[in-house]
């Protein structure tokens, strides 16, 4: 079986497209923003690579999404509700976790059905 790779860089892929599963790289806010805004920015990189990739939010498989602040779990729920198809969230898992850049609030990585 093939191994299809897109937007591929020195450390990782954007995007892997394996045996009808898009596994994404864990997608972060371009800008310093707060965490509802970061949510948003992250959400639409998500639609854009699994639009690149033959697939969409509807076929979210799995996510995990890792915030620098528990604190802000009410309020990055709040897009991520907005966002979510109703009656086709994916298992998911969130965590408090110290991220890359200590301007990000949010970081998600989903995998996804073809």
């Amino acid at each position: 079986m093939s191994i299809e790779r897109h937007d591929v860089g020195a450390r990782m892929s954007q995007i892997v497209i394996h045996n009808g599963i898009v596994y994404l790289s864990g997608q972060t806010s371009d800008a310093g923003a707060d965490t509802a805004t970061q949510t948003q920015e992250v959400l639409a990189k998500i639609d854009r690579h699994l639009a690149a990739a033959g697939t969409d939010k509807s076929k979210l498989l799995s996510a995990q999404i890792w915030l620098r602040d528990i604190a802000d779990f009410d309020t990055m729920n709040a897009v991520w509700e907005a966002w979510v198809p109703e009656g086709q969230t994916p298992a998911r898992a969130t965590v408090e976790a110290r991220l890359a850049r200590s301007s990000l609030r949010v970081e998600i990585q989903v995998t996804a059905a073809l």
